[in-house]
């Protein structure tokens, strides 16, 4: 270096001839290592299992649909990673598969309830003890009282509800209208629907009474519906109307939001706190089929989703079942 440089000068380009070497130093350090990345992640590409692979699933090459090789793998491969609270059941009304997954553990019902409600309503209707144009004239207040629910959480704290009987079926059902429940509920009264539960063999199911919310099962709730299916509820007759109900069902953000749109689903929708459930038949070429899911959850809009997408995956495999 040229002796007539000052020293001042001499000692910042040594500082910057350092500060260059430690760039371009650094620089090669994150080319090797992202060359030693993407050479890692070719040589084990090979090797790697995806979840699905594991559960024995197959993936259709053509449409890129995913085939399950069993019932079973269809459900736990909808529910492989959730971190609720999950009861299935599934049964194929036609041939008889099965799979159920905590059948049977207790859950809040929701309006679940309502399904018994609807029956009650319905042997009631058939005994001559009720009429459909029955008026069910109450006061919101009032009827927030006689079920003990704590105004801080009632749905609606004021007001009236002036329906018919069969207005009321139409609303609890088709929107699960909460006083139109209550009103018939309080029309029929509590001990006959606690008869009827007892009477068709729902033994894990609770109405509720001072104050506790109904409980069920997903066992019990599948009862229901296959004695529903097969006219043993009330009567033949009757269970066509129950059915038909069911099926003008407008709450479909759960069971049917992913089957094909001229699928025909009768269902109920049960929601409560952590709670979200949805259990009906679904009417398909391949044969009809129960579906319950129960669920609790931090996050019960999760858990929707969780249901529709598990629901989509049951009828995928009964559509590809030779």
């Amino acid at each position: 270096m040229n002796s007539n440089i000052p020293i001042s000068l001499r000692l910042q380009m040594r500082k910057r001839k350092k500060r260059w070497s430690r760039f371009f130093t650094t620089i090669f350090l994150i080319v090797f290592l992202l060359l030693v990345i993407d050479n890692f992640k070719n040589s084990h590409s090979s090797t790697l299992v995806s979840p699905l692979s594991v559960l024995g699933v197959q993936k259709d090459g053509e449409n890129n649909s995913i085939k399950y090789n069993s019932l079973k793998e269809a459900v736990e491969g909808s529910l492989a990673g959730s971190k609720g609270e999950y009861g299935v059941v599934v049964k194929n009304l036609k041939t008889g598969e099965t799979y159920s997954k905590n059948e049977n553990q207790e859950f809040e019902s929701g309006s679940l309830y309502k399904l018994w409600v609807m029956a009650e309503t319905f042997n009631q209707l058939e005994k001559g003890i009720i009429r459909e144009d029955d008026e069910l004239k109450e006061s919101i207040p009032g009827l927030n009282r006689e079920f003990g629910i704590d105004p801080e959480y009632a749905e609606q704290t004021s007001g009236f509800i002036n329906l018919t009987v069969k207005e009321a079926l139409h609303q609890m059902i088709t929107i699960s209208h909460n006083y139109s429940a209550l009103s018939l509920s309080k029309k029929i009264k509590l001990p006959s629907i606690k008869s009827f539960l007892e009477d068709n063999g729902f033994e894990k199911s609770e109405v509720g009474t001072g104050g506790d919310n109904p409980v069920s099962t997903p066992s019990d709730i599948t009862l229901f519906f296959e004695k529903l299916y097969k006219g043993e509820l009330v009567s033949k007759e009757v269970s066509e109307k129950m059915l038909e109900l069911l099926k003008k069902q407008e709450l479909n953000n759960k069971l049917p939001k992913k089957l094909p749109e001229n699928i025909t689903v009768a269902h109920k929708t049960g929601e409560i706190g952590w709670f979200s459930h949805d259990a009906g038949i679904v009417y398909s070429d391949k044969g009809d089929y129960i579906i319950v899911v129960f669920s609790k959850s931090d996050l019960p809009a999760a858990a929707e989703d969780r249901i529709a997408n598990l629901s989509k995956s049951v009828y995928e495999y009964f559509k590809e079942k030779d």
